[in-house]
């Protein structure tokens, strides 16, 4: 197990965050930006599962494990699976399609399993989604590789012309596809610990990496579109680091450079005195176990549903996300995904708060590093 550090001066340890809607609007909202109050709420559940994310205590341990083998297994496959999981036992899963790929799985010491439909059936059914369905707020789909169907969902502004432009769609494609109804609105979030400020916008620091020697940090796109200058305070004397590339809609990430000698070694609050080391960045796998840290609610817990899902927001299409179970509130944008020392992903947007549950979406961090070429620092 690795040592923790206790969080001092960990401004540039956690994630940026920025929400999308303000009250009454509805939608997948990316650019209407606020600022929200900046006290983290650490209570007992918090305290619990910063426990969890700290010991590895639960199924943390054991389904970032599968995860990575997961991962790793269905990466060499390539286009002949249609993806992997991990199954309620907390046994990696990988599909295939035909006997030679199964034989290799199994050796490699997963569970292979027969794929229902093949990979570019399914191919096909979210390439109709995207040329049908990508200008509708409110929808996006994903690949389930435990049914070999594409999850299709709307959340409550999807009425009338356009949920039923949305279910002739998914008629078309038969038992193909699988509709589900979000409850609220899906909009851009923000997850992470420490804020950051900028232009009358608070987001949350994801991760600290470095590029040539040099210190960044990454945090949403959507909140490096709107912020040239960060701050780790409201009024903006303390100053943090100033956006240098940013991609948002189609991804949702941004690198950020810091002021000299101002980065830290990338950790995430876990909100009771202490961090969560990071080491290393990994790709999520439906089934595992994950954890999010956020200057709004603190520490919480969930699991991965989906992996390569599509949400269209009002700006426009973000692909290749990851939809989990973990709640999310205003305040917590950009901010960080993590399985035990694993960096996994940047809060997007979501629906839903951390009373009653809902869905969030995070930007997979290792696509955010290999297209700044930069590594965790």
């Amino acid at each position: 197990m690795r040592r923790r550090k206790s969080v001092r001066n960990s401004r540039l340890r956690t994630a940026v965050t920025m929400t999308a809607v303000a009250a009454g609007s509805a939608g997948l909202v990316a650019g209407s930006l606020y600022v929200v109050h900046t006290e983290g709420r650490s209570g007992g559940q918090e305290a619990r599962l910063a426990g969890d994310a700290r010991a590895g205590r639960g199924k943390a341990a054991p389904t970032g494990q599968a995860a990575t083998k997961a991962a790793r297994i269905a990466g060499r496959l390539g286009d002949r699976t249609t993806g992997a999981y991990v199954d309620s036992a907390g046994r990696p899963v990988v599909t295939v399609t035909n006997a030679t790929d199964a034989a290799a799985v199994r050796a490699a010491g997963a569970v292979p399993k027969m794929t229902r439909r093949s990979p570019a059936t399914l191919r096909r059914v979210t390439g109709a989604l995207r040329r049908s369905v990508s200008d509708i707020p409110g929808t996006g789909w994903a690949v389930d590789p435990a049914t070999s169907r594409v999850t299709v969902w709307t959340d409550a502004t999807v009425t009338g012309t356009r949920m039923a432009a949305v279910q002739r769609t998914a008629r078309q494609m038969g038992a193909a596809v699988r509709m589900v109804r979000i409850p609220g609105s899906l909009h851009t979030l923000a997850l992470g610990g420490d804020a950051i400020f900028g232009q009358g916008a608070r987001c949350s620091l994801g991760f600290n990496v470095k590029r040539g020697g040099q210190d960044f940090f990454v945090t949403a796109g959507h909140c490096g579109n709107e912020v040239q200058n960060w701050a780790a305070d409201q009024e903006g004397a303390e100053a943090l680091g100033t956006t240098v590339e940013s991609d948002f809609p189609g991804n949702d990430f941004a690198l950020v450079q810091t002021e000299q000698g101002g980065a830290g070694q990338s950790a995430v609050n876990l909100y009771n005195g202490q961090a969560q080391e990071i080491t290393e960045a990994g790709e999520a796998v439906v089934g595992q176990r994950v954890f999010r840290s956020g200057s709004t609610t603190g520490v919480h817990a969930g699991s991965v549903t989906a992996t390569g899902a599509t949400v269209n927001f009002a700006e426009g299409t973000v692909t290749g996300m990851i939809q989990t179970t973990v709640c999310a509130e205003p305040g917590d944008s950009g901010g960080p995904l993590f399985a035990g020392g694993t960096a996994l992903g940047l809060t997007s947007g979501g629906s839903g708060d951390c009373r009653t549950g809902g869905v969030t979406f995070f930007q997979p961090v290792t696509e955010a590093l290999q297209v700044f070429g930069a590594e965790i620092g």
